[in-house]
């Protein structure tokens, strides 16, 4: 039995992606679906996944139980968020609802970031902690250059046992080009190395003789206070994947990730793949057009576009006649005017265009 729990943070931890996030959980759509659900499609395909829990500081509201009760149905597994108290890191959260992960006695459990794109070589990596059955935790990585390196945490293995040498988050130097992709595949006894981490933290507030150390003490990060710890004691090892990979640190970042999901789509979803009409739309490309969208027949979309209900093109929004709208996000209810151009270098200016398409790739906004 397995069990995946995802995290999903908070309105505090979305700062890059405002004005979307400050109460909507992981706000807009990847290539046509919201973020979390490419998470869970590729969780509810393992045979025996039984439970799929969302960890987060969100206040619970209509739009998440909606998605929830909807994720139920269509996968036909139980899904259920449990909201921290207070932010407590990627380890606190866990730990602070470890009994609800244990509940039903699941032999391993997935740990996954909600930010992450990825191909989620989740079958593979059971495999590969079947064949390492007396360590603890398995993690997923993939290789990045030197300078990309330094923006994650970076591991030094074993090449022939693959275990984790030495862990550094976000390194000042070079360290390795394996990074941390943030997709983890754990066993229960996680939590005798998390709370030997609470269990110091109480003390070191204790001895500050803080007033709030209680509290401090539940925030624990599972890169810098666990994984360090554990490099080297034989309990950690790493799973590298080839496959693609991308976080999703921004709104720029989200566009990128959907061009990646959208280009996988040719192989698991190519239904989601607009074509092109006779006499009708034209596409440039991988788009996805949700089926609610009203395009005009004369329009041209692509490449690397999503539009729909709540999509990269928002709900609400209107590009009127012979708009150009570039490496853009447009938000919810924005209007982008006629002859207007949208783009990262002119993100609300207007200017004459000779083009009648929509081409997004990258980072800007429209507003209203």
């Amino acid at each position: 039995m397995l069990k995946a729990v995802i995290l999903i943070g908070g309105p505090q931890k979305g700062t890059r992606f405002r004005p979307l996030s400050f109460e909507v959980p992981k706000p807009f759509p990847v290539a046509g679906v919201p973020m979390l659900q490419h998470h869970i499609e590729a969780c509810s395909k393992l045979p025996n996944m039984k439970e799929i829990l969302l960890i987060g500081f969100y206040q619970p509201n209509e739009e998440l139980n909606r998605f929830l009760s909807c994720a139920q149905q269509d996968f036909k597994i139980s899904i259920r968020y449990l909201q921290e108290y207070s932010a407590l890191g990627t380890g606190g959260g866990i730990y602070h609802f470890r009994d609800q992960i244990l509940s039903g006695g699941p032999e391993a459990f997935f740990v996954m970031n909600a930010n992450v794109c990825s191909e989620f070589p989740l079958p593979e990596m059971t495999d590969f902690q079947k064949e390492h059955r007396d360590a603890y935790s398995f993690l997923c990585y993939d290789v990045a250059n030197r300078k990309k390196s330094l923006n994650y945490g970076c591991i030094v293995e074993n090449e022939q046992t693959d275990e984790v040498l030495h862990y550094v988050e976000k390194p000042s130097t070079f360290v390795s080009d394996i990074i941390n992709c943030g997709i983890y595949l754990f066993t229960p006894e996680i939590f005798q190395h998390i709370g030997a981490v609470f269990q110091k933290n109480q003390q070191d507030m204790l001895l500050e003789e803080q007033s709030n150390g209680w509290h401090r003490a539940e925030v624990i990060r599972l890169e810098q206070d666990v994984f360090t710890a554990l490099a080297g004691q034989g309990k950690l090892y790493v799973y590298k994947t080839g496959r693609f990979w991308s976080q999703i640190k921004s709104a720029g970042s989200a566009i990128y990730a959907s061009r990646l999901y959208l280009n996988q789509y040719h192989k698991t979803h190519p239904e989601r793949l607009a074509t092109n009409r006779e006499g009708g739309l034209k596409t440039r490309g991988n788009v996805y057009i949700h089926p609610t969208a009203n395009i005009d027949p004369t329009a041209v979309l692509g490449p690397n576009v999503s539009i729909g209900t709540g999509s990269i093109i928002l709900h609400g929004a209107t590009l009127q006649d012979h708009s150009c709208v570039l490496n853009s996000i447009v938000g919810w209810g924005s209007t982008i005017g006629k002859w207007a151009r949208t783009s990262t270098e002119a993100s609300k200016t207007r200017s004459y265009c000779n083009c009648s398409f929509v081409c997004s790739y990258s980072m800007a906004f429209a507003y209203k």
